[in-house]
């Protein structure tokens, strides 16, 4: 194993020392219990956004911390919830007065422990509410999940919320914004390669050179089937099928179209993809009308990429567009 570590059991406490410090106009760094929070604090009025989940997936969720998405997010170890203790005081920190909104993946883990965070919050008189991201077709189940697993689809859901805030919409109001992005975000991944758990010190599944495994999650959960190694417009189309398909697309809809890379795939290879599936969708009559491309929910070092549509509409097209200034995402 070859990683710019020091101690394997440090590396996420000097990861996010060194990102707070790298974006001090953005974010601010609470220790004891490790969490992020928007530089300045919560913002009056406003309701407050927090995610969270375990690291590793990196910029998700602290490189999404700022104006017009999170208020804080709360890193675990390598792939591994973080703990009640640590999630509660983000949710009192993100708190103005106007309640919280948790935005969290579909995690067994993640979703028992920020649970039991909002009830200890609400114990304070922190209003809260929870939604559940759950965008990964690929599998009901999954070792860590009860149902589809919350993938790339969640920075929709961040942003498109976190919009909703910002112009000043109510908790019921940005939690319904939330929950219907969620219903109309679908997602599917490949991975190439496994990625190694720094304190494992050795990959997380074993995949020969000349296989890959269509959709895997963003820990190295199995996927669908592994196959031998394809052209990039064979597996693109692999992944981008059951994501229309499940949404439903028809033709004349508008959607947004999210390549995101597993943290190894060059850019090159990434708009390889996305120039394939922009091709698929608009062989359905479906209108790309946004797009991202990039690493922005990943896996360590694995190689490998996911495909997010998100089905618009002009108010989820507007808050999309709407101002971002984040670590990882800003226009």
């Amino acid at each position: 194993m070859k990683k710019l570590i020091n101690d394997p059991q440090n590396v996420v406490a000097e990861s996010v020392e060194g990102f707070a410090l790298a974006h001090a106009d953005l974010v601010t760094m609470h220790t004891d219990p490790l969490f992020v929070a928007r530089a300045g604090g919560a913002v009056a009025g406003k309701v407050g956004l927090v995610s969270g989940g375990g690291s590793g997936h990196e910029p998700l969720h602290a490189g999404f911390v700022g104006d017009g998405m999170l208020d804080a997010a709360v890193p675990g170890a390598m792939f591994t919830s973080p703990t009640p203790d640590a999630i509660a005081p983000a949710l009192a920190v993100a708190d103005s007065g106007a309640g919280v909104l948790a935005i969290v993946k579909n995690y067994t883990g993640d979703v028992l422990n920020f649970e039991t965070a909002a009830e200890l919050a609400e114990a304070d008189d922190i209003t809260v509410r929870t939604v559940i991201v759950n965008d990964d077709v690929a599998v009901e189940d999954s070792l860590y999940t009860a149902g589809r697993r919350g993938v790339a689809g969640t920075v929709a859901v961040e942003k498109i919320a976190g919009a909703a805030a910002a112009r000043g919409d109510d908790l019921d109001a940005v939690t319904a914004v939330a929950q219907k992005v969620i219903d109309n975000v679908r997602s599917m991944g490949v991975a190439l390669t496994a990625c190694t758990v720094p304190h494992a010190g050795k990959p997380s599944f074993d995949l020969p050179d000349d296989e890959i495994e269509i959709g895997i999650g963003i820990h190295g959960e199995p996927g669908r089937h592994r196959i031998p190694l394809a052209p990039a417009d064979e597996i693109t189309r692999m992944l981008l099928d059951p994501v229309a398909e499940d949404l439903g697309l028809t033709s004349g809809e508008q959607v947004l179209l999210f390549v995101n890379g597993m943290g190894g795939t060059p850019q090159s290879e990434l708009f390889v993809v996305y120039r394939q599936a922009r091709k698929l969708l608009e062989q359905r009559g479906v209108v790309v009308a946004r797009s991202l491309v990039g690493n922005y929910v990943t896996s360590l070092e694995m190689q490998g990429a996911s495909v997010t549509v998100l089905r618009l509409d002009d108010e989820l097209t507007a808050l999309w567009d709407a101002p971002v200034t984040t670590p990882a995402l800003h226009w």
